[in-house]
């Protein structure tokens, strides 16, 4: 079957509809299939093994690839559920890419996407990684098919410049879906009520319920010229804005921080900084880093890109009063709550910048323990080469992103590490997001 195509632009296949057999899962939330002509197709709202028809969203005649919705499902998988939120669906809210699968069925397509990756970008088998190719839901998360997870503690609202309703855009576009009840999110978000408000003049709110302390903030983004409204939710709440020149976040009432718990130590988290966004997440990477390094009373760590100081806390406690560690990290305020949360070890140190740029003018030459938690873009060939330089015993390298960790684990091959064991966390439920902990050894101690 193949419709008449609503072409919006010369050369546009927008609109136009395949029938197609679905294919294997791919990274970034979509399956891969092929029209008949044998041009990709990256297929959203589908599972490996369907037939169905897909709708064109983007993409031109004699592109690369085409994206594309499964508008109707001709033939459905086993894994196959019907969506529990009324708001997902093919040109719907775009916070979600896996509703209509199975929890167990979501597991098992991010182990492919890893699995995908490795071979593809570092030429490892998941043995040679170390891995038994299982993802790990978090605790608590283990819910029956058509059950949802609340794990989101910050969602990140757009707001309709028209009817000033709160929602969440849709995927690949700037256009909000106004939702009532967002299923993912912790109780502390979803009682603050911020979809009934009228919130007119922002073009964000945040919102933030912290793990371990009754602590909830939002923070607004007002739109050029507007001005803050009264915030009034349905629990007692600090409020941040961020400029409009300076792009700062800033405090109008409350604390300008969330208290954070995670490893039997408060966090405090100032200005919107980075935190895990699930509740367990702090706590269970945490644990995966530690089992891998096995740290050493005396022993000397670097953490990198540390944040608010998670993984140098652990460390320090560890490491004991004569262990040391560095933390580099490059958002100031970040920094600032770092010094503050660790400020009771002597021999911890935190260094503001860019890791590229820092870790060569300290001067260090040798370590015994390195974690390192990069950006979604991951760490880079000239950091990985300055890393192995220094003789850790060994590495932990905490992912985000499944395509950066195997570019760089290349790297560190390279270097002379290779992986010695890797675990995979669903830290991110009915998303196509996946963590991972790499535990990396010098190659010359063997198998």
């Amino acid at each position: 079957m193949q419709a008449e195509p609503k072409k919006s632009q010369v050369g546009s296949l927008v609109g136009e509809e395949y029938e197609v057999e679905v294919g294997p899962v791919a990274h970034g939330g979509h399956c891969i299939a092929r029209t008949d002509s044998g041009q990709v197709l990256f297929v959203r709202h589908a599972l490996p093994g369907e037939r169905a028809v897909a709708r064109v969203t983007e993409g031109e005649e004699g592109a690369r690839f085409l994206r594309a919705d499964a508008v109707e499902i001709l033939s459905a998988s086993k894994d196959r559920v019907e969506a529990p939120c009324p708001f997902s669906g093919p040109g719907r809210c775009g916070g979600c890419d896996w509703q209509h699968a199975k929890p167990g069925a979501q597991r098992r397509m991010k182990g492919e996407v890893i699995a995908e990756q490795l071979q593809r970008l570092a030429g490892l088998t998941p043995e040679e990684a170390g891995w038994d190719g299982t993802v790990m839901p978090a605790e608590g998360d283990k819910l029956p098919a058509g059950q949802v997870p609340q794990w989101r503690t910050r969602v990140q609202y757009a707001v309709d410049a028209e009817t000033g309703r709160a929602g969440l855009r849709r995927h690949r576009s700037h256009e909000v879906e106004p939702i009532d009840h967002c299923m993912i999110a912790v109780e502390g978000v979803s009682e603050l009520g911020v979809e009934k408000r009228d919130w007119s003049g922002m073009a964000s709110v945040e919102a933030i319920a912290a793990t371990g302390s009754q602590d909830r903030q939002v923070i607004l983004t007002p739109r050029p010229g507007a001005r803050l409204p009264i915030v009034e939710l349905d629990r007692p709440v600090s409020v941040m804005r961020v400029g409009e020149k300076d792009g700062g976040v800033h405090r109008v009432h409350g604390r300008p921080f969330v208290r954070e718990r995670a490893d039997g130590r408060t966090y405090r988290v100032g200005s919107g900084g980075f935190w895990q966004v699930h509740p367990k997440a702090a706590d269970t990477l945490v644990t995966a880093v530690m089992q891998g390094l096995l740290p050493r009373k005396g022993e000397t760590a670097l953490d990198l890109y540390c944040g608010v100081g998670l993984f140098a806390g652990a460390l320090a406690d560890r490491l004991g009063e004569k262990g040391a560690v560095l933390g580099i990290e490059s958002g100031k305020r970040a920094v600032e709550d770092a010094r503050h949360n660790l400020a009771g070890f002597d021999r911890v140190r935190i260094e503001q910048g860019k890791v590229e740029s820092v870790l060569p003018r300290t001067g260090i030459t040798e370590v015994d323990l390195i974690v390192l938690d990069p950006p979604r873009a991951g760490a880079g060939r000239k950091t990985v080469e300055h890393l192995t330089s220094l003789g850790a015993r060994r590495i932990a390298y905490v992912a985000c992103d499944p395509a950066a960790l195997a570019r760089d684990l290349g790297y560190f091959r390279d270097g002379g590490y290779r992986v010695r064991t890797l675990r995979a966390f669903d830290l991110f439920p009915m998303t196509h997001h996946v963590e991972c902990v790499a535990i990396l050894e010098p190659t010359e101690k063997g198998r």
